[in-house]
This record gives C-alpha cells, structure tokens and sequence, in this order.
C-alpha cells in the first residue's frame, strides 16, 4: 500500500533565510537585555504580553491574517520560520500562542465578517489573547462526549458546563467552546455539536486555577452557569462544531511546538559537550536528528495548510511521535553521565532538565491523548 503522509519537503528560500536570520537577530538582542529567557515549555507556560506585543510591532503575529483585517498577509510558512525560532530559543510566546495558531485560522475560515472585524485585528496587534473550551472533565480526548450544553434563547444561546485544562483563561479575554446544541445521537454521536465564541468576563463565567506539580500555573478549568452568548458570536453553522473543531485541529497538532518545547535544554547539552563540560554522546545527535525529521513534516504541513489541503492524519503523526520525543529528550538529558553533579557551568542545564521532567508528562496529553491519537492515525491510514 502507497501511503503519503506529506507533499515533497519544501526548499527554504532567500526570503525565509533573511527572514529567519532576522527573528535570530531579535532573539539574541533579547537575550543580551535580558527581555528573553530561554525556558522549557515556553508556548505554554510563557506567558509575557509585553513580549507578544513587541512581536506585533514586528509583524510577527498574525502573519496568516490578511491586512483587510489587520494581519501580515504573509504566507503559512513565513509564520512558521518565525515560530520555529521563537520556540527554539525557548521565547515566552503563551500569551498569543493559541490565538495566533489557531483561533485566527478558524476565524478566517468560519467567522462572519462582523466576528473577523471585531477579533482578527487584535489578535495581530497582542491586544486579544484567547484560551481553547474543549476538553471536559469527563470527556478527555474523546470531544463527542462533551457534555456542556447549548440552548436557544431569544437573541442568541445560554451556555452552561464546565471545560478543562484550559491555558491561560485566566488572562485570556475569549475562548472557543464546544458545546452540544442537540441531542444525542447514538448512530452519530458527533452531530449536534456547535461552538461558540465567548467572553471571558461574561455573568456566569467562573475560572479557577489548576496548579502544577512545579508551582506554575497556566491550566484552568472554566465554569459556565447559563452564559449568554449572543447569535453574532456563534462560531460557524450550529450543528457543524465536529467539522470545525477537526479543521482546527490541525493547527494545534502539527505545528513545531509539538517537538521544540524542550530544544532549549537539548541546546545546552551541546554547548556543554562543545565546552568540554560533559563527554560527546551520540544520542545527542540522534536526537537532532530527530527533531531534523519532524522540521521536515511539520513545514511540508504548512506549506499544504497554505493551499487549503487536509492534514488531519500527518498533523497527528506530529503531534505523536514530537511528543514522545520531548518526553525522550528530557529523559536523555537528565541522565546523561555529568549532568546531574558538577560545577557551576552546568547550572542551567541542570535547571531546564529538572522543569522539562515536571512538564514532561504534559507533553503527550494536551492537543488530544497520543494513545486516542494513534487511532485516528490507523483511520486516517485505512488501517484500521
């Protein structure tokens, strides 16, 4: 059986090249200022809007967004030079994150012209930031077992339930949530679902911190008692949210935060190794060679993103085998022969190894369970 999981690997040219060494340029002057420190995690746990706002002046958010609509009118892979070098500097991108991955996308897709106006030019200047309502308490990765429901009322919707896991509610103005407008439907248990676009500090809305094992605080669990949301803020075609959502999903699951999210420590490894602070180990560059081969999925899905194509079974396949080897690099790191004792030079490397070990257990779960997910890769595959 022929498979393709991806179109041919998209060649960088003289305009990404220029572009990416000007993002470095940006990065290594933040460095020196002391206004960018690298960290584990930094998509989600760094959370800085004077940081996101200092990349809106550089036209590095809502790249995909056009300018009618306040955006950058660049291309889905210009977007992703300027991502990939943020995440592998370990910037603090969390505040904008979810808003420029994904909610500008869906807007653009499904919004209506009142609802691109209203949120697509604050989210390219780092003036909108916005949280993502899908998992539920009981519902984990399996989002056709959402139980907040939708009901009509005159002028729009009362939304009532709860969500989980949601990053950055707390400091976000809106979320997309999913919710069910119509019964079950046993032969179909993904119809009936609709989403809606919601504020944040609505009557009725309650967002009550969930804390890590290491302090920080970046997930929530939102509380919706009979929250109004008006018809001009729902999100696409009532009954449509399972399409919707599975589009938009594949933005959140092929990205390069998938398998960034711990090459900063990776990073330090090998300044290490270079400096004569630990012995040369060949894992090391296994795993950049690892992370080579996602680079080169993760950009031929943005190159088809960009034509509109369909990704949902090569998004996943990222979103799989990036997380494992997160997992596998801040296992590598934290046991390499060295690292764990030894002088001040390897300070920091010991702090990013023992912050990417509390994450780590993260890594596989958000964006949807990678044991869910490698079925819906056999699916996608006709395996299954």
């Amino acid at each position: 059986m022929e498979i393709h999981l991806a179109p041919p690997i998209v060649q960088e040219g003289q305009q990404l090249t220029e572009l990416r060494q000007k993002v470095r340029e940006f990065i290594r002057a933040g460095i020196a200022d002391a206004t960018l420190v690298p960290t584990i995690n930094s998509w989600l746990g760094g959370w800085n809007e004077e940081f996101s706002r200092s990349l809106a002046a550089e036209g590095w958010l809502g790249m995909t967004i056009p300018v009618e609509f306040g955006g950058r009118g660049s291309t889905f892979l210009q977007r992703f030079v300027v991502t990939q070098e943020l995440l592998a500097a370990g910037a603090p991108v969390s505040a904008h994150w979810v808003a420029d991955r994904q909610i500008g996308p869906s807007l653009l897709k499904f919004g209506t012209d009142y609802q691109k106006q209203k949120l697509l030019p604050g989210i390219a200047n780092g003036d909108i930031f916005f949280g993502i309502g899908m998992s539920e308490p009981d519902a984990g990765s399996d989002l056709a077992s959402v139980r907040t429901k939708g009901v009509q009322v005159e002028g729009g919707w009362k939304i009532s339930g709860s969500k989980v896991w949601t990053s950055g509610a707390h400091a976000s103005n809106y979320f997309f949530a999913l919710a069910r407008t119509a019964p079950v439907d046993t032969d179909h248990r993904h119809a009936g679902l609709s989403q809606f676009i919601i504020d944040l500090h609505s009557p009725g809305v309650d967002v009550r911190p969930i804390v890590s094992l290491n302090g920080h605080h970046h997930f929530n669990e939102v509380f919706l008692d009979d929250v109004f949301v008006p018809d001009d803020m729902v999100l696409g075609t009532i009954g449509e949210g399972w399409n919707q959502v599975t589009s938009e999903l594949a933005y959140e699951r092929s990205g390069p935060e998938r398998f960034l999210s711990t090459l900063p420590m990776l990073n330090e490894l090998l300044l290490a190794t270079r400096r004569g602070d630990l012995a040369p180990d060949p894992e090391l560059g296994r795993y950049f060679a690892r992370i080579m081969g996602l680079h080169q999925v993760s950009v031929s899905i943005a190159d088809s993103l960009s034509r509109g194509e369909e990704v949902g079974t090569s998004a996943s396949i990222v979103k799989v085998l990036g997380t494992t080897t997160e997992g596998d690099i801040a296992e590598f790191a934290t046991t390499v022969p060295g690292a764990a004792e030894g002088d001040a030079s390897l300070d920091t490397l010991r702090a990013l190894g023992d912050e990417a070990l509390l994450e780590r257990a993260g890594f596989t779960l958000r964006g949807g369970t990678n044991e869910v997910l490698r079925g819906v890769i056999a699916r996608g595959l006709g395996l299954r």
